[in-house]
């Protein structure tokens, strides 16, 4: 397998493009790549057709998807609210791919999964999807638990994030193949010999005791442990001290446990979602997601602190296994350096985590040195919502960092 990667800040979209794939072309050797992924900024996002034309004459991949973002990541860089093109190309023999649009799934019900497993190619030897859509326009909230039923027991997982260079329908574009898109999703299954790893950092800081919803209605949650969901909120907030409840300005947030049979409930049990408001008149919050009675949950609080050390623990981890080919990263537009306050956090923290630092003095000094070892090739973006794993299902989440790792079987 061979992969490579580009990055491009030049505001002109064609030199942006072909900046980004003479780049990745340098490490392919020649090859054609099976796969192209492009991401590229807000900027760029109404010349979704002429990037994918640059891609394919000076590429000539088989597969190519991408989307419009916010911002967008290459290497162990950031590009923040600035013209940015990045690019990962990767050559995999005999992986299989099968490219396809929301347009080619049956609805996500329950009678449709053996459908909606054989239009995503979730055969014995899948390995991933990567899943990239239009929050506008797109019912995740369906369409996730579709796909996690379809999967049943296969070992695969569903990675992507959603588009997030615009505000309103019809702002974001998506490419797949031959396709643009302004709105939908568009997709690609991998299968065969690849092996797909994911780390996902959803970046908060629990406090408070757990606590069951005992009385809730859609989106709202009115009772929690049999008291006014209001007053068990400010019970747990209560507990912080002046420093923790300031931070509370930057966002409450709940944690939804994914099985609260659990005996003990850690970091990875929890599907964090917004507090979105609050209903004094009924005791009740809102949530951004339908938490049913009987639930389990813990509040949560936004925390950059928290955040960093996250990703930086789990990507130790991934030391212990081999190297990726590459490396794609979806993260939170609500972190980078509205929440760090400084740039590249996120890219530097996978990045790092690939390289060799050079020894002596330059170890004590700022910045990320490294040796003569090139960084692995990463691409990535700014997503309004970022999809991966936990507890063995895919989701829908915020504030998040998910890494999806290539590697050689």
């Amino acid at each position: 397998m061979r992969v490579g990667a580009g990055l491009s800040a030049d505001p002109d979209v064609s030199l942006a493009t072909a900046n980004a794939c003479t780049q990745a072309q340098a490490s392919l050797g020649g090859e054609r790549p099976s796969l192209v992924v492009v991401f590229y900024s807000l900027h760029h996002r109404d010349q979704g057709h002429r990037i994918a034309s640059v891609i394919r004459r000076m590429l000539n991949p088989v597969h190519v998807i991408g989307c419009s973002a916010e911002s967008v990541v290459g290497g162990g860089t950031e590009l923040e609210r600035t013209p940015g093109l990045s690019i990962l190309a990767a050559c995999m023999p005999g992986v299989t791919f099968t490219p396809f649009t929301e347009a080619d799934l049956p609805p996500p019900d329950d009678a449709n999964e053996t459908a909606i497993a054989a239009a995503v190619g979730m055969t014995d030897q899948w390995r991933a999807t990567l899943l990239l859509a239009d929050p506008f326009s797109v019912p995740m909230i369906r369409l996730l638990p579709a796909l996690n039923r379809a999967k049943g027991s296969l070992g695969g997982v569903v990675v992507g994030g959603m588009a997030s260079a615009g505000k309103a329908a019809g702002m974001n574009s998506l490419i797949l193949d031959e396709r643009l898109k302004r709105s939908g999703a568009v997709g690609i299954s991998l299968s065969g010999p690849v092996r797909v790893d994911t780390v996902l950092s959803q970046g908060c800081r629990p406090f408070g005791p757990n606590l069951v919803v005992t009385r809730a209605k859609g989106n709202l949650i009115f009772e929690l442990g049999g008291q006014s969901a209001i007053d068990a909120v400010q019970a747990a907030v209560n507990t912080l001290d002046a420093k923790q409840r300031k931070g509370l300005s930057d966002g409450l947030f709940m944690g939804v446990a994914i099985n609260a049979s659990k005996p003990r409930l850690g970091r990875d049990d929890f599907l964090i979602r917004n507090v979105m408001g609050v209903r004094p008149q009924e005791g009740a919050i809102a949530v951004g997601d339908i938490v049913p009675v009987g639930a389990t949950i813990r509040l949560h609080a936004r925390d950059a602190t928290t955040a960093r050390e996250d990703l930086a623990l789990l990507m130790d981890l991934q030391k212990l296994y081999d190297r990726p080919r590459g490396v794609l990263l979806i993260t939170c537009n609500g972190r980078g350096e509205r929440l760090f306050h400084e740039r590249h956090t996120d890219a530097r923290a996978v990045a790092k985590a690939f390289a060799t630092p050079m020894g002596g003095e330059s170890l004590a000094k700022g910045g990320m040195p490294f040796d003569s070892e090139p960084l692995v090739p990463l691409a990535g973006f700014f997503a309004a919502g970022e999809i991966g794993p936990i507890g063995g299902e895919c989701f829908l989440h915020g504030q998040a960092a998910c890494a999806v790792m290539l590697r050689e079987v």
